[in-house]
């Protein structure tokens, strides 16, 4: 008799962007931060909102919402940064709200279309379908590609 190995079920940090859930994986998150204006630097696509200082490390934060083509908004109590682990680097992230770490066993995280909403599926890892809800399961390490990761490293390390 063969006994299956069970996977483990993924972690993942939920948020909202818009009218939209997302989630990242919570091995990616190392810090969910209450939202404090990033120090603005020249010359950035307008996407990035700048940088903030995070366990001294200069860390680069980008709008989500602009980044995926969604109307920038003032900043609003319950909008946070999520410092996440991207590689070697760390990457800030803006978004509308986080709400909560669910438990997704994999069988339920569906691959995704090659175009949903507007986001191109390589930034994505699936979707997570639950009790009348959809989760857009984002691959951190797809936000950005490696040549715009490692420009903006790069800019910002010299600003640090």
């Amino acid at each position: 008799m063969t006994i299956a190995a069970v996977a483990a079920p993924q972690q993942l940090v939920t948020f909202r962007l818009a009218d939209d859930q997302f989630a990242v994986d919570i091995l990616a998150v190392e810090r969910v931060l209450r939202y404090s204006a990033p120090a603005a630097l020249p010359n950035l696509p307008k996407w990035i909102d700048g940088v903030i200082e995070h366990n001294e490390h200069v860390v680069p934060v980008i709008d989500l919402r602009t980044r995926f083509g969604l109307p920038r908004l003032p900043p609003r109590p319950e909008h946070r940064i999520l410092v996440l682990a991207v590689g070697d680097d760390l990457l800030g992230v803006t978004v509308d709200s986080v709400h909560e770490v669910m438990s997704v066993a994999a069988e339920d995280i569906a691959a995704p279309p090659a175009l949903f909403r507007g986001l191109n599926a390589d930034y994505l890892r699936g979707l997570v379908y639950g009790e009348g809800s959809l989760i857009i399961f984002l691959d951190v390490s797809r936000v950005l590609t490696s040549s715009e990761l490692i420009e903006l490293t790069s800019t910002t390390a010299s600003h640090g």
